[in-house]
């Protein structure tokens, strides 16, 4: 019971890993708040965990700092604390952000090199990147992340909980591959983490950053068939991760197991990246 009397919000609670995470939190004693822009999907997870403490399902759009406001007035009403918040929710791909046509450019280029042909075709993707495309994942990935931040450090500040912060981003962040409006908005949650783990150091507050590398959850079935393979084929593990691993590395983060980790960026990737 690493979490006992201690209360978490997990955003994206409705599937993948913030499901996983919100489960896991639950199982160790935390009062969990998942929260969701699908507030249906939440709720199916509160109903997987029921039993598991006091927990609540809410519906919240992090794009909209009004709802996000409106979320820790109720977890401040209902709980008076915070003590871990999970900035998991993000999207990977969108209408207008360029990546269908770069996944296609893509393995035409892949078709040229392999026929031993100087390759015609470039993925240019940033040419087909709109400003809708970039907006709504910057929208979701850094500043819902950024506003359920600030909200939480205030109740924390409120409270006197030494807390934790952790920040989903993605190996994308560090190897550039992927969406542009993707990799851009999670490699900037690694900038935010840092000087927030700074900032917020003589607090007691710890701020850290997980990469997952190639996970079970829906955003993976976005990308096509023959890039998941050749991302499997990279992962020296030889598999994709599964949700409950980058959930178990979260209760790492959250608990006092982890209370000299600050700043710091944790790449679960299965070994895709070592450093």
């Amino acid at each position: 019971m690493r979490l006992k009397h201690k209360v978490a919000l997990v955003t994206g609670a409705g599937s993948g890993m913030g499901r996983a995470t919100a489960a896991l939190f639950a199982a160790e004693g935390a009062s969990v708040v998942l929260a969701d822009i699908d507030q249906t999907a939440a709720q199916q997870t509160l109903q997987m965990i029921d039993g598991r403490g006091d927990c609540l399902a809410v519906g919240c759009d992090i794009a909209d700092s009004e709802s996000v406001r409106r979320m820790f007035a109720e977890v401040e009403r209902r709980y008076g604390r915070l003590d871990v918040l999970v900035n998991n929710a993000g999207l990977g791909q969108v209408p207008g952000d360029g990546f269908e046509l770069y996944q296609q450019r893509l393995a035409q280029r892949g078709e040229q090199l392999a026929a031993g042909r100087e390759p015609e075709v470039f993925t240019d993707m940033i040419v087909d990147l709109t400003d809708a495309g970039w907006q709504r994942i910057v929208d979701i990935n850094l500043n819902g992340a950024f506003y359920c931040s600030r909200a939480a450090v205030r109740l924390m500040i409120a409270c006197a909980s030494k807390g934790s912060i952790i920040n989903i981003a993605s190996l994308s962040a560090l190897s550039g591959e992927g969406p542009l409006s993707y990799c851009a908005s999670k490699a900037a949650l690694l900038g935010m983490g840092k000087c927030l783990a700074r900032d917020l150091g003589p607090r007691g507050i710890r701020v850290n950053t997980i990469c997952p590398g190639p996970t079970r959850t829906p955003m993976m079935q976005s990308i096509s068939e023959e890039w998941a393979r050749a991302l499997q084929q990279a992962i020296p593990l030889g598999r994709l991760l599964e949700p409950e691993e980058i959930a178990r590395t979260c209760l790492f983060l959250a608990s006092d197991d982890s209370s000299c980790f600050t700043g710091q960026t944790l790449a679960a990737s299965g070994g895709m990246l070592m450093h």
